[in-house]
């Protein structure tokens, strides 16, 4: 069984104070990819000396929406040159963040947009933050997708049905984190469920969100077994098909097969 954190942050305390044991624990249970997430510039630094060090560790450029309010001046051609080392795979964690107003709307609004043109030019992968920003969100996806090779991938994904329909129709991919398995969780299961599991991928987004039974604990890339479980209990589907099927759906979002 092979499995892939598509959404981890490995350049985080506590995770990178012993990064040689987080990764081995995962190896133990499975996970053989990992894909650790940039939110700022001083993230991704780390971000280049971890996939440097690590074979099976990828890595994006992209700045958190509650940083935009930072990075007024981040360019579109920033977003691009930060892509150049072949094993940085996609773009972001970008978006909108209306629930905490740690940067202001139209600083976050105008961000998003930039990394979206990126991705675009790139032909590559958004990686979409959103939360409490359901209607803004996909306007601006609506609007800016252009490029048939444009894919996106909604992480942590806790939104509504009728929300991850809609981003369905635009060809948009899911992740699920561990919230998925919490006891009041019952509405975002119906909502994976509802989910083709050709949209579907598996995250940790550790440190945070360790999913049942863990909840509370700091969370690392071997709990992601959890929420296979609870996905493959929900999707009435053994654990190794499920496995294998958001593998290959990783694969394929990432272009995996013709990176290093």
């Amino acid at each position: 069984m092979i499995l892939i954190d598509s959404h981890c942050h490995l350049d985080y305390e506590p995770l990178i104070q012993n990064l040689d044991n987080v990764l081995e624990r995962a190896n133990n249970v499975g996970v053989k990819y990992f894909l650790t997430i940039c939110t700022k510039d001083e993230s991704y630094k780390k971000i280049l000396d971890i996939i440097k060090k690590y074979k099976n560790v990828y890595g994006t450029y992209g700045i958190h929406p509650h940083e935009s309010k930072l990075y007024k001046n981040l360019s579109t051609n920033k977003i691009i040159t930060n892509f150049k080392n072949p094993k940085i795979i996609g773009i972001g964690e970008t978006g909108l963040d209306f629930f905490y107003e740690n940067s202001d709307v139209d600083s976050q609004k105008d961000c998003f947009i930039k990394h979206i043109n990126a991705a675009q030019q790139l032909s590559s992968t958004l990686i979409v933050h959103t939360r409490s920003a359901e209607k803004d969100t996909f306007e601006i996806l609506k609007s800016e997708i252009k490029n048939k090779n444009f894919k996106v991938l909604m992480h942590c994904f806790t939104g509504s049905k009728e929300f991850a329909h809609k981003l369905l129709d635009l060809g948009c991919y899911f992740s699920a984190s561990g919230i998925v398995t919490f006891k009041k969780s019952n509405e975002l299961s119906d909502v994976f469920k509802s989910i083709p599991n050709d949209k579907i991928l598996l995250e940790t987004d550790s440190p945070y969100l360790s999913p049942e039974p863990l909840r509370g604990k700091i969370n690392e890339p071997s709990h992601i077994i959890h929420t296979l479980k609870h996905i493959a209990k929900i999707k009435n589907d053994t654990e190794s098909n499920i496995s294998s099927i958001t593998t290959s759906n990783f694969f394929k979002l990432f272009d995996m097969n013709n990176k290093p």
